[in-house]
């Protein structure tokens, strides 16, 4: 099978490209630092394809798809994306834009565009949609554009599965959903995480595995599918006043 992969460079994108390649999968990696794209495709043992491209630019995102079109690709993992930190009011509109149109134009440019193509193929085929257990809560403050964002993914992923599902494709829809994961995610954010964070390689292959038992929600790690559960019974607000907290942690 032949795998699309953003933002794939780095953290859960590489790891994901690492374990992919290992099953004999071909690649298709993407992102905006040609050097580093490079090295990734010399360290892999399967045939790898890479695209320099920034994922905030729309023309760059529908190029993009030209491409994935023309290679017929059979798994999209949609990993690319950015967080920040501050008040609403406080932070920078152009990085603002600049993580909305990667985080949920790029990703809906390219799902929208790719599940068309696979509709029509007659084998299993596949979409995962990196979002975060910050698209689960009702809000972030400190961090509200990135959960917006990621709430986006969620549940436009959500209704795609459903729609898939209803029309009876062999597409398979999934969103990863992770806590806190060792990446360079809080370096560009400009926080540190304050509980521990889960491994990038555990979770990549936690998501590519589920991602092939055709499982909609993955959510990696015991404490945050325990979080999921429980806030079910506690109001939004009261999940508002805790993830202020567990994000002022972050800056401290």
């Amino acid at each position: 099978m032949k795998a699309l992969i953003t933002g794939a460079t780095s953290g859960i994108g590489l790891d994901m490209a690492r374990y992919l390649a290992i099953n004999k999968h071909e690649l298709i990696l993407v992102g905006r630092d040609r050097h580093k794209l490079e090295k990734v495709q010399e360290l892999l043992p399967t045939k790898v394809t890479i695209i320099v491209a920034d994922l905030s630019n729309e023309q760059k995102v529908k190029e993009l798809y030209v491409i994935a079109k023309q290679e017929n690709i059979d798994i999209l993992i949609n990993n690319a994306g950015f967080g920040d930190f501050g008040y609403l009011p406080d932070t920078d509109i152009n990085k603002d834009m600049e993580m909305i149109n990667t985080n949920i134009k790029a990703v809906h440019i390219l799902t929208k565009s790719v599940v068309k193509d696979m509709e029509k193929k007659d084998t299993d085929t596949y979409i995962l949609n990196v979002a975060s257990s910050a698209g689960l809560q009702p809000g972030g403050p400190l961090m509200s554009t990135y959960y917006a964002t990621k709430s986006y993914v969620r549940s436009l992923s959500e209704s795609l599965y459903y729609e898939e599902k209803k029309k009876k494709t062999k597409v398979h829809i999934s969103v990863l959903c992770p806590g806190p994961v060792d990446t360079n995610f809080n370096n560009v954010a400009g926080v540190h995480f304050s509980v521990k964070p889960l491994r990038s390689t555990y979770v990549a292959k936690y998501a590519i595995d589920n991602m092939f038992k055709n499982k909609l929600m993955i959510i990696p790690g015991t404490k945050m599918k325990l979080a999921k559960f429980f806030s079910r019974f506690v109001s939004d607000k009261f999940l508002l006043r805790i993830a202020y907290r567990v994000q002022k942690k972050k800056a401290s």
